[in-house]
């Protein structure tokens, strides 16, 4: 198991630091979910790396806001009226 470190923004040395380090882990993924594939054509994998990725983040968005929605949703660049939406669709509200 991996171990990762969490960090507050204000504990961030510099957030495009960790933008590559996200790439990369989505480059990894999707390059692995592409050999799994084993030659046969891959269909829906926007929809199906959107879905994997965006239920976890607005889980951890919303753990590390305490819950409060309208905090979460400016940290998400999303009005709170989407981000309801977005929780009510993964079935996190």
């Amino acid at each position: 198991m991996n171990a990762v470190t969490v960090l507050r923004p204000e504990q961030a040395p510099d957030a495009v630091a960790a933008q590559p380090a996200l790439r990369e882990c989505v480059a990894r993924a999707v390059r692995r979910y592409l050999v799994d594939m084993d030659n046969k054509q891959a269909e829906g994998l926007f929809d199906f790396v959107m879905q994997e990725v965006e239920a976890p983040m607005l889980h951890e968005v919303m753990s590390w806001y305490g819950g409060n929605q309208s905090k979460a949703a400016l940290a998400l660049g999303i009005n709170r009226a989407t981000l309801r939406k977005k929780l009510s669709q993964y079935g996190l509200l």
